[in-house]
């Protein structure tokens, strides 16, 4: 039981010194103000490069985020068709794409999904 706190205490001491050696040795030493500026082909920089993000870009993005995990949800009902009884599996299927049926129809509804304003 000793040997192996022992060992495993000179893992997290040696993982410890390896971090922080690493840590030490990657940050830049000289700071300078043409490495730290945004690259544009040579060019003085002509604005921020620290522009807000859209809203829309980032409402997109996780509609296709929530869309795109419940259809990873919906394709292990395809590999349990076998094992269960035909119509309990075609009710979970039917209610699972009528959730997101709604969903779809609620994001359209409210207006998420269009890009004309």
């Amino acid at each position: 039981m000793i040997i192996i706190m022992s060992s495993i205490l000179i893992t997290i001491l040696l993982a410890t010194i390896v971090m922080t050696l690493a840590s030490l040795l990657s940050k830049k030493m000289i700071i300078d103000r043409e490495k730290s500026s945004p690259y544009e082909c040579g060019f003085d920089p002509k604005g921020s490069a620290r522009l807000p993000f859209s809203l829309r870009f980032f409402l997109i993005a996780v509609i296709f985020l929530i869309f795109d995990v419940e259809i990873t949800l919906l394709l292990p009902l395809a590999s349990i068709i076998h094992i269960t009884n035909i119509y309990s599996w075609m009710i979970t299927g039917i209610i699972f794409l009528l959730v997101l049926l709604f969903g779809l129809y609620y994001e359209w509804y409210q207006g998420a999904l269009d890009w004309s304003n």
